[in-house]
């Protein structure tokens, strides 16, 4: 398998102080080593406080790791030129909980679907229109959405919108952190279906966050279990069930049933 994420022995602390105080350390991550393979599937579960999110924002960029580094595609992100991870940024998109955050409540959904190909100075305004055309297509959504605005959508129409904005400019990689953990079960299902579908016609590599366990199984080719900062188990779903696994692990998946 092709490797294109490594992560390499990467570490967070946060340092807080105070006129009272000492300098505290709390270390978010610790030792964490990784690889996501080209065009799988990878879940990172655990507790709300484990470090999921604060692993993503490092791989993002939007926190800079305390110790070790990452790649992508062989390359040290650490050492990017600006316009190097200008174009990282571009090929490595994400998907936040929250899809009205990723939306302009005064813009038009229309409007904020070109404006990430104006971003990125992509195709001629007729291949723009053609592009969200396509998008809005592979997202299962009818055309006269455009000229909504995100107050009038649902919570599955706005997470639908959420997943174009990311691969409209077809990136190689996707973070999906807590996707559908807001939606309801219903809609959860739909969307998931959806990202799997997606994920066979645009061949992205995806890396799903998620503290709900029944997700992560049903979506993930491979699993990695974060337990206050630590990786301390990571398999392929097949084996989720094996003896073999973490205690934490067992006890944390113990209620999923892969029937």
């Amino acid at each position: 398998m092709e490797e294109i994420l490594k992560i390499e022995n990467v570490g967070k602390v946060y340092k807080s102080s105070s006129l009272l105080f000492k300098k505290k350390e709390n270390r978010a991550l610790k030792n964490i080593n990784l690889t996501i393979n080209k065009g799988e599937i990878f879940g990172l579960v655990g507790e709300s406080g484990s470090g999921k999110t604060t692993l993503a924002n490092i791989i993002l960029r939007l926190v800079k790791e305390s110790e070790g580094k990452v790649y992508f595609k062989g390359k040290d992100v650490s050492e990017f030129s600006k316009e190097e991870l200008f174009n990282y940024r571009k090929k490595l998109q994400v998907v936040f909980q929250n899809p009205y955050s990723a939306l302009n409540p005064k813009k038009t959904i229309g409007f904020s679907l070109k404006e990430i190909l104006n971003i990125h100075n992509l195709y001629s305004e007729e291949e723009k229109n053609e592009k969200v055309s396509k998008i809005l297509s592979d997202i299962e959504l009818e055309e006269d959405i455009l000229a909504q605005y995100p107050r009038s959508l649902s919570g599955g129409q706005k997470q639908r919108i959420a997943i174009g904005q990311a691969l409209i400019i077809d990136p190689e990689f996707l973070i999906i952190d807590e996707g559908v953990s807001a939606l309801d079960v219903s809609i959860q299902a739909q969307i998931l279906n959806l990202i799997k579908s997606l994920q066979e016609e645009y061949n992205f590599t995806c890396l799903f966050i998620s503290h709900d366990l029944n997700v992560i199984s049903y979506l993930c080719d491979r699993i990695g279990v974060l337990y206050n900062g630590e990786l301390v188990d990571l398999f392929k779903t097949e084996d989720l069930k094996s003896p073999d696994r973490n205690e934490y692990t067992k006890e944390l998946f113990s209620s999923i049933s892969l029937d």
